[in-house]
C-alpha cells in the first residue's frame, strides 16, 4: 500500500475510539493531539490530508455524538473560559458512574462480572488500545482501565456507513426508499449532508436533487443498496446542516402533540414520561412521524391509550388489531 494512502476505518470504529480517547484522560485532550493520535483519524493525518480538512472531520463527529447524548465536554482557557484557541475535549465519567444509592446483590454483581469480563475481551480494538499507548506516550495521565465501557454507537442500519462516507467525500447518493402507504419504494437523488440520531433512529439530512429541497430520510426506511455516484458537491454544504436538520425535527415535533393516558409504573411510563410533559389527564408527547410512533405505542399494548389525534390513534388501533389477526386462533391464543 501507497505510504500516502490512509487505513479505511469505518466512520462507526472512528466515533467509537473517540469516546474511548475522551474517556481516557481527566484533563482532556487538544484536537490536535486528537487527529494526531486516536485511529480514524492518526491514519489520515498521516496520509497528508489537510487541517481543516481533518477539524471538519472532528467536528462533524462530534455533532454526531453530542446527538447520541454522549457528553463530550469542551475545556477552555484557565484564565479564560471562553478562550477556545487550545480548548481540550473529555467525556467526563462521572456522566457513566453510579449513584451511591445503587447497590447489588451478590447474584447480580457475579452476573455484571461477567458481562463484564465478556465485554472487556472486545472492549477496546488493537487500534484503540494503540491509540491510548500513543496517548501515554505524549505524557498524558491516562485512567486505567478502559473496560465495562458499552459504546452506545453502532450502525443499526446497513447504509449508515455507506452514506457516512459519501458526506465525508461529498459525493451524490442514490437508493430506494418506501414511504408508509405507498406501494413501490421510490428512487431517491440526494446530496447527503449529515446523518443524525432523533429518537433513537436514524436519519439522514439532505438536498433531494429530484424535488429540488431539503430533505430528512429515516435509514429504515431505505429498503436497497445506496449508491455513491460520482458528481460531487461543495464540501461547505455539510457546515451546520446537522444543527438544522434537528433543529427542523424539534419544531416539527412540537407541533405535533400526542396526548397520551399512560399507566403509572410501567415500561411505557418510563420511556414515554421523559419525552413528554404533564396534560391533565395524561401527558403531551412530540413525535415527528405517526407512523414510526405509533408502531412504538402499540407495542406498549394496553399500558396506553391515545387520546389524540384520532389520525394517530387509527395508526395504533390498526396495529393492535392486525397483531390480534394475526395471533388469532394460533395454538395456545384465545381470543
Amino acid at each position: 500500500m501507497p505510504a500516502n494512502t490512509p487505513t479505511k476505518n469505518p466512520p462507526e470504529e472512528r466515533l467509537v475510539n473517540l469516546v474511548v480517547a475522551l474517556m481516557a484522560t481527566e484533563q482532556g485532550l487538544t484536537k490536535d493531539t486528537i487527529l494526531r493520535s486516536v485511529s480514524g483519524y492518526r491514519e489520515h493525518t498521516e496520509s497528508g490530508a489537510s487541517k481543516d480538512a481533518l477539524e471538519k472531520m472532528f467536528e462533524r463527529d462530534k455533532e454526531n455524538l453530542r446527538g447520541l447524548g454522549v457528553p463530550i465536554e469542551t475545556i477552555g482557557d484557565f484564565a479564560d473560559p471562553d478562550d477556545l484557541r487550545d480548548a481540550r475535549y473529555r467525556v467526563p465519567k462521572s456522566e457513566y458512574a453510579l449513584p451511591e444509592h445503587i447497590v447489588f446483590t451478590p447474584a447480580e454483581l457475579a452476573l455484571l462480572n461477567l458481562a463484564g469480563e465478556v465485554w472487556s475481551e472486545g472492549s477496546l480494538s488493537a487500534e484503540a488500545r494503540s491509540g491510548l499507548r500513543k496517548i501515554r506516550a505524549l505524557g498524558i495521565d491516562v485512567d486505567e482501565p478502559i473496560i465495562g465501557y458499552s459504546p452506545r454507537i453502532s450502525a443499526r442500519e446497513p447504509s449508515f456507513p455507506v452514506l457516512q462516507r459519501a458526506i465525508e467525500q461529498s459525493r451524490v447518493v442514490t437508493f430506494p426508499y418506501l414511504r408508509p402507504g405507498d406501494d413501490s419504494e421510490r428512487l431517491r437523488r440526494i446530496r447527503p449532508l449529515a446523518l443524525l440520531e432523533y429518537e433513537a433512529r436514524w436519519h439522514v439530512f439532505g438536498h433531494d436533487l429530484n424535488l429540488d429541497a431539503d430533505r430528512t430520510f429515516l435509514l429504515s426506511r431505505i429498503v436497497g443498496d445506496v449508491a455513491v455516484t460520482r458528481d460531487t458537491f461543495d464540501p461547505e454544504l455539510r457546515d451546520g446542516a446537522g444543527e438544522r436538520a434537528l433543529a427542523e425535527l424539534h419544531a416539527l415535533a412540537e407541533r405535533q402533540l400526542a396526548h397520551l393516558e399512560v399507566d403509572p409504573g410501567t415500561e411505557a411510563a418510563l420511556r414515554l414520561a421523559r419525552r413528554g410533559r404533564p396534560a391533565g389527564q395524561g401527558i403531551h408527547v412530540p413525535y415527528v412521524d405517526a407512523h414510526v410512533f405509533a408502531d412504538e405505542l402499540a407495542s406498549y399494548g394496553p399500558e396506553v391509550r391515545v387520546v389524540a389525534p384520532d389520525a394517530l390513534r387509527a395508526l395504533v388501533v390498526a396495529r393492535l388489531r392486525a397483531a390480534l389477526d394475526r395471533h388469532d386462533g394460533a395454538p395456545g391464543v384465545s381470543s
